[in-house]
């Protein structure tokens, strides 16, 4: 598990979390974190924020959430919530 910070550009705004990754992503990370000279935990950040920039304008930040719907990442189907 991973423990990733995120510090805006006003430092008194963080989250932590948690987050599980497979062994080889984990690996693949710090190795790109080393050659960009980045911690970890800003190397994961800095990849979340070029996706964010990247997705198109018109695409939501926020599902709404009379309309969502859950989709189970992974189990069993009659383990997805209700």
């Amino acid at each position: 598990m991973v423990s990733v910070y995120h510090y805006s550009c006003d430092m008194d705004h963080e989250t932590r979390i948690t987050l599980r990754l497979p062994a080889d992503t984990h690996a693949w990370l710090t190795t790109q974190a080393k050659l960009n000279r980045r911690s970890l935990n800003s190397e994961i950040v800095h990849r979340l924020e070029v996706a964010h920039r990247a997705t198109p304008p018109e695409t939501p930040d926020r599902l709404d959430c009379d309309t969502a719907t859950a989709d189970p990442l992974r189990g069993k189907p009659e383990s997805s919530p209700a």
